[in-house]
């Protein structure tokens, strides 16, 4: 039978415990991880949050005791009073507390438990769907509390920072009105209102800049965020963002606390130090140069454009690219010259993937010879000058797209990514921060058949680009910003629009009219009309954010309760039929489906 607490209190967790408390009686309590019995005397591991601690049972006088903890399973939760001493056997370097152990003198057995379905330990070989399903026992795991421990420093630092920079931190509504434009909502129906929804929040983003229109200057929030998504590995349906907003700001203001912020989180929390100011590249050039709006910088492999070196030569998919407007660029793989022809094959699917037809590819052997899919397309003197445009020199393989600039870039953007991965130069102990600006303030959708606003539709077009707003809207940039850290977005955000004429006249090139913008930002508009000051702001991806600092793959590493890429929950089995009842209350009614 479990025993209590009663009359004990814990002095100290497992890892607070140091040769400091050589000679003091404590009391801990926690897990055990192991029990070794070794005849006469018991060896348990005791875990808790903190970290693990040697207990010792052993003397003649104390037989009882001994025979109690060899009883002892994994997973039970007792409580032990002992005395520190330095350890009888050889020290662990491996445990913060390897130079001691307790020398038990009291245990009381408090929770007994049953064989757990896996075994607790670091970088578990378990199946995800199994941990998921006991996420309670998977979270028991050390490298996962230092994850959510990590998380906890992160958002604590973050309050600590911005209260200290004048930041209000207010929370908006999680039950508001659903806003279509952007990525699909959550919809909770209500009700006292039958027939009508709330939109769960993909983000506080109209609540924030009302929360400016209202005069609180500096507001931030951590919070919870949802987007009812189409299936993604490393998606999840809810999410946390570090939320801000600034008025009476440019865009240099933004950048500037929040360099300082993530400065002190990385210093804070790692001791990393991040070299300020961070470097800033602008979209086009960012996309120019590596193919994607979220660069890794950790490595070259930049994409160089060729077009004007292959213009004249007689290969039709270069040809053809150009003729239609579009370019060719490559990138270089240094020392890949000798990638056998099966593994270049798959590359080329990979591209494939990405929208491309194909991939050209030169492979310059040590031994100076020459590898090519089309040289028999071009002049001796055209290879050598694609060739010296490439910066090639033996041993590298050099990879070619052709097409429309979005497929070029978004296939040999991913390409260097995916080569950089297979020949593992990627370090996950380098940061590499950038800040991309200058976003297009619009994208043309083709499925749509109108131009889409790339952020939100109350980022401020670049001033000096607004003239162009009705004859060439594409080529208006926006006022926006991305934080990119290790070639992944960790934050975005932007200026925003704070003249009625300007967000009215953005709503007309989104293709709303007047009565369609009202319907849904009405409230934001007619609180325009009363005074509001120049504001912009910016959030961050928390879990993305804790994710990359904890150098985990994925954000459900990160999470504490993450679901699964159907959007599902597989301890709870959420989301569940509900009761008909309920349903009636709410007058919903399950259609079958067909």
């Amino acid at each position: 039978m479990a025993e209590t607490m009663k009359g004990l209190k814990r002095t100290h967790r497992c890892a607070e415990l140091s040769s400091a408390n050589i000679g003091e009686i404590v009391t801990v309590m926690g897990w055990v991880q192991k029990n070794r019995n070794k005849g006469g005397i018991v060896f348990v591991d005791l875990r808790d949050r903190s970290g693990i601690l040697q207990i010792v049972f052993e003397g003649e006088e104390k037989a009882e005791l001994i025979e109690k903890a060899a009883k002892l399973r994994s997973e039970f939760v007792v409580a032990i009073v002992g005395k520190v001493e330095a350890r009888s056997g050889a020290v662990n370097p491996n445990l913060a507390t390897g130079e001691i152990e307790i020398r038990a003198e009291e245990l009381r057995i408090l929770s007994e438990s049953e064989t757990p379905p896996f075994p607790i330990e670091e970088n578990s070989k378990t199946k995800e769907e199994l941990r998921l399903k006991y996420r309670y026992l998977d979270l028991r795991r050390p490298d996962l509390q230092r994850n959510l421990m990590m998380r906890s420093k992160v958002a604590t630092l973050t309050r600590q920072f911005l209260a200290d920079e004048g930041f209000l931190e207010i929370e908006t509504p999680i039950l508001g009105k659903s806003t279509p434009e952007g990525a699909r909502d959550y919809l909770v129906p209500s009700r006292i209102h039958p027939g009508s929804f709330y939109g769960l929040p993909q983000s506080p983003q109209l609540f924030k800049q009302l929360l400016m229109c209202s005069g609180y200057d500096r507001y931030f929030q951590i919070a919870k965020c949802f987007r009812d998504e189409d299936l993604r590995a490393d998606r999840q349906p809810e999410f946390t963002q570090i939320d801000m907003e600034l008025s009476f700001v440019d865009v240099d203001d933004v950048i500037d606390v929040n360099e300082r912020l993530l400065a002190k989180l990385f210093k804070e929390v790692l001791d990393v130090n991040v070299t300020l100011p961070i470097p800033r590249m602008t979209w086009q050039e960012a996309m120019d140069r590596f193919g994607s709006d979220k660069p890794d910088i950790r490595f070259g492999m930049e994409l160089v454009n060729v077009t004007e070196t292959v213009k004249d030569c007689d290969f039709v998919v270069f040809k053809g690219a150009i003729e239609n407007g579009g370019t060719v660029r490559g990138i270089n793989a240094k020392g890949q010259g000798g990638m056998p022809r099966k593994k270049i094959d798959k590359l080329v699917d990979f591209a494939k993937d990405f929208g491309a037809k194909g991939l050209a590819y030169i492979a310059l052997q040590e031994d100076g010879t020459v590898k090519s899919s089309f040289a028999k397309f071009m002049t001796d003197e055209q290879m050598s000058s694609l060739i010296q445009a490439m910066a090639g020199e033996p041993g590298d393989l050099l990879l070619f797209a052709a097409d429309r600039n979005k497929v070029v870039w978004d296939v040999l953007g991913n390409l260097r990514l995916e080569i950089a991965r297979q020949t593992e130069i990627l370090n996950k102990d380098e940061y590499k921060f950038v800040w991309v600006t200058e976003f297009p303030l619009l994208e043309w959708s083709d499925e749509q058949g109108r131009f889409l606003a790339m952020h939100h539709p109350f980022t401020m077009p670049m001033e000096e680009d607004l003239e162009f707003i009705d004859s060439d809207p594409g080529r208006v940039r926006a006022k926006a910003y991305d934080i990119v850290l290790n070639g992944n977005e960790i934050g975005g955000g932007s200026v925003r629009i704070f003249q009625n004429e300007v967000q009215e006249k953005m709503f007309e090139v989104l293709g709303f009219t007047k009565e369609q913008a009202y319907e849904q930002f009405g409230f934001l508009l007619d609180a325009f009309k009363y005074g509001v000051p120049p504001h912009a702001g910016l959030a961050y991806g928390l879990d993305r954010l804790v994710m990359l600092m904890a150098k985990e793959d994925s954000i459900r590493d990160v999470m504490a309760f993450p679901k699964v890429k159907d959007a599902s929950c597989l301890m709870t089995e959420a989301p569940s039929v509900v009761d008909n009842k309920q349903l009636e209350e709410l007058g919903l009614e399950k259609v079958a489906e067909e």
